[in-house]
């Protein structure tokens, strides 16, 4: 059997988020040595608690989750309820949480971690606003050379913004953030909008899930029925993108997307463009290429492996 890889994902749930984590909790290849709550689409009380309510649903109560940054590094805090409702997992009825937050902050867990760990053996998993990240590179510039890879999701190119006409929402919400991720040297993979745009979970997707006939199968059901309601209406497309579980699809299955190597800089100072990820897809500047920039995903195979390891759960 193949070594497992190491991963730490630091999400801010939201129901795309929770897929995301079924996936990775459902699937052997991947050692989650902890989860990291950050303020995103709704505030961190919430999303630290989702992110138990999530473990639990998944029957995964031995996971480490802990509770990380409450707000932006510069700006205020933007948040998505009119996306993800008011609880940012609103849809299925979870029941609240028993289990309990890890006493350490999440930004002392990812240094830690990495400090500890091999070089090159763990992998960031950011499914949100990447402040924790950039906080973690800040109180401890050696991660960086020690860091495997930051698989993220965040950014748009051909497809622009989600919550500006440039900007996506991750992004968007800490570019200050994002501009110290980018900048840092560590490796980065990169699920723009016009990877995620191509994962839509249709109608029929969503009936695979309910059929299931388990808990979870009837969570995530609940779960995208809620959440594709804005994107269907906003893009008119049959049912929504599934943007975070792309980056957990790409550590199992990396056949399953195309990309090129680019350099990506994030716009930190124009109110118009705040937020926008500047890609030179077309190599058209001498800046050094710091990123996989990914553009295509076999969609099919995508729902196919998201299917089959949550009917495990």
């Amino acid at each position: 059997m193949a070594a497992t890889e190491k991963i730490i994902i630091d999400t801010d749930p939201g129901q795309d988020d929770a897929v995301a984590i079924l996936l990775a909790l459902a699937s052997p290849e991947l050692d989650i040595l902890g989860i990291t709550a950050v303020a995103g689409n709704v505030p961190l009380h919430l999303t630290e608690k989702n992110a138990l309510k999530i473990c639990e649903l998944a029957g995964k109560p031995a996971t480490k989750v802990y509770s990380g940054a409450i707000r932006p590094m510069v700006r205020p805090l933007v948040t998505a309820e009119h996306v993800h409702g008011k609880t940012g997992l609103d849809g299925p009825d979870l029941p609240e949480p028993t289990m309990k937050l890890q006493d350490k902050h999440a930004v002392d867990f990812i240094v830690e971690t990495l400090m500890r760990e091999a070089p090159g053996t763990v992998t960031l998993c950011p499914l949100g606003p990447l402040t924790n990240i950039a906080l973690a590179l800040v109180r401890e510039p050696q991660i960086a050379t020690r860091i495997k890879r930051i698989v993220l999701m965040g950014g748009g190119f051909f497809e622009g913004g989600n919550v500006t006409p440039t900007a996506e929402f991750n992004i968007y919400v800490d570019p200050h953030a994002a501009d110290v991720v980018f900048g840092s040297g560590a490796p980065i993979v990169m699920m723009p909008l016009d990877v995620t745009h191509k994962a839509l979970t249709t109608a029929k997707r969503v009936d695979t899930f309910r059929r299931m006939g388990t808990k979870v199968g009837t969570a995530t059901a609940e779960l995208l029925d809620f959440f594709e309601r804005y994107d269907e209406e906003k893009y008119g497309t049959d049912g929504g993108p599934l943007h975070d579980p792309c980056v957990i699809a790409y550590l199992l299955k990396p056949e399953l997307f195309k990309g090129r190597d680019c350099n990506v800089e994030i716009e930190i100072g124009s109110e118009l463009t705040m937020g926008m990820t500047v890609i030179d897809w077309w190599g058209v500047t001498s800046r050094r290429k710091n990123a996989m920039v990914m553009r295509d995903i076999d969609h099919e195979g995508f729902f196919n492996l998201l299917i089959e390891r949550l009917a495990r759960l």
